[in-house]
């Protein structure tokens, strides 16, 4: 089972997403801040964090700095009222995986919760299989049918991300945060390129498709 750990200082709000989580096959444990966490990280193993930023003593971020310290890989989805790009980007650069502003539509945390494990096992394993395409993470290549497609580093890194959350529409304007820098001047549309590009690279997959979802961005749709 999938242990997953609540930092939220709110306790009723706590209560409402362990529940949650518990009601759709989750282990959930919940605590009010970061000291009660390491406690608990000291002595269970979790497989995903979700954590508020605002909380006494120590925020989120550098609970979420001190966590990236001692585990690489384990998801962290912040959970706040901070709906500002700066809150954001400080999260995403101390090692968090996703953000969620409150008030928390509870289904969907639930789909970026199973997102982000999905995401998780899929590193952990360092390959990601969809139909007759094959992407190796350490080596960072992509094979159709075993032959061996040229990609380059961010072609990669955007068909891997699409992949990893199938069905799950990603604004142009993301991915360029992600893959080119907040701080880029690049048009949006260098996202089109890539992504035509990628999908006559791609011809041959049996898979999946990458579809535009017209007035947003892209989306993996697995067949």
């Amino acid at each position: 089972m999938v242990n997953i750990l609540v930092v939220e200082d709110d306790i009723k709000l706590n209560q409402i997403v362990c529940a949650y989580l518990r009601n759709n096959g989750y282990a959930a444990k919940g605590c009010l801040n970061p000291r009660e966490a390491y406690d608990l990280m000291y002595n269970n193993p979790y497989d995903l964090i979700i954590s508020d930023i605002m909380m006494p003593e120590i925020d989120g971020y550098e609970f979420a700095e001190t966590v990236r310290e001692i585990n690489k890989t384990i998801p962290i989805l912040f959970m706040t009222a901070r709906e500002d790009i700066k809150s954001k980007q400080k999260g995403f650069q101390a090692g968090i995986d996703d953000y969620m502003v409150k008030p928390i539509n509870m289904d969907e945390l639930i789909l970026r919760v199973g997102a982000l494990i999905r995401r998780a096992n899929i590193m952990n394993e360092k390959k990601l299989t969809v139909g007759n395409l094959i992407m190796d993470a350490d080596a960072t290549t992509v094979a159709v049918n075993g032959e061996e497609i040229p990609v380059t580093v961010r072609e990669f890194n955007i068909l891997y991300k699409l992949l990893s959350y199938p069905k799950h529409t990603f604004s142009r304007a993301q991915l360029m945060d992600e893959f080119w820098g907040i701080e880029s001047e690049t048009s949006l549309r260098a996202v089109d390129v890539y992504i035509t590009k990628l999908r006559d690279k791609l011809s041959g997959c049996d898979g999946f498709k990458i579809i535009t979802v017209y007035g947003l961005g892209y989306k993996a749709v697995l067949q």
